[in-house]
């Protein structure tokens, strides 16, 4: 087994749990196995009705560095227009009012994703994503991501990096770095779909319809899978004030170039 390292940030993210035709289309708090699935096949020139087989055996660890905070915008497409103006359904036919929807984002959210599977997996997806087919984007095409993206690639471990080697972010105003008890150790959330063991005390346990079965544009289906968060101690060493932040990830990115 192998793996690789990302990085999720930008001004916006949307990873939407819910129907895309729903009037609300909520955002899930971390990326979804969806969201990061759709991003692997569209790195790989993919078409949605492709077989997801090749992806089956990835297993993702997020850690949450800022959660973000979240914004709705109020949506509308169309309205008050002759047909030939407005948005065809996927029928042909033409709604003669607005289509009202309720979008949420999350707003300067920040996450590490650790991507561990067969090395010939993780190491086709390293290279789909250094040169994408159709571009990544942070759940909605609208959501452009900060780079670097791709922070570390064929790693034997990638979760022990994000325990105790990526950057940490700063985190949002009002929250504190480090825990009173602890200066040494910073406490941060993750999202796991293999916890470690023992499950660590206050470990929550949270069922997700977010599974893809199936890309295909008129049979979308998705299953469930069981993910726990916790809150890790990391070490402290990886929130640095004095270093700019993309000094520091693009030192943690090359590393392994160098070691080489």
């Amino acid at each position: 087994m192998s793996g690789l390292v990302l990085r999720l940030a930008g001004p916006l993210q949307s990873w939407g749990e819910r129907s895309a035709f729903a009037p609300d289309r909520d955002s899930a708090p971390f990326p979804t196995r969806s969201a990061l699935i759709g991003m692997f096949a569209a790195a790989e020139g993919k078409t949605r009705g492709s077989s997801l087989q090749p992806y089956e055996e990835l297993e993702f660890t997020v850690r949450v560095d800022r959660p973000g905070v979240r914004l709705v915008d109020y949506h509308t497409v169309g309205g008050g227009y002759p047909d030939a103006l407005t948005p065809a359904t996927s029928g042909g036919k033409h709604k003669g009012a607005a289509v009202i929807t309720r979008r949420h984002y999350l707003a300067d959210a920040v996450f590490v994703v650790a991507v561990t599977g067969p090395e010939a997996a993780t190491t086709r997806i390293s290279d789909a994503l250094a040169a994408p087919y159709w571009a990544p984007f942070l759940g909605r095409r609208s959501c452009v991501p900060d780079e670097p993206l791709l922070l570390r690639t064929r790693v034997s471990d990638p979760v022990a990096e994000l325990l105790g080697q990526v950057p940490l972010s700063a985190p949002e105003p009002g929250r504190r770095p480090s825990g009173p008890a602890d200066p040494a150790r910073v406490a941060v959330e993750f999202v796991w779909e293999r916890p470690p063991k023992p499950l660590p005390a206050g470990a929550v346990e949270m069922a997700l319809h977010d599974s893809p079965v199936s890309f295909a544009p008129h049979n979308r289906v998705h299953g469930k899978r069981i993910v726990h968060r916790t809150v890790e101690q990391l070490p402290a060493r990886l929130f640095d004030l004095h270093t700019p932040l993309h000094q520091q990830l693009v030192t943690y990115a090359t590393q392994e170039e160098s070691v080489a």
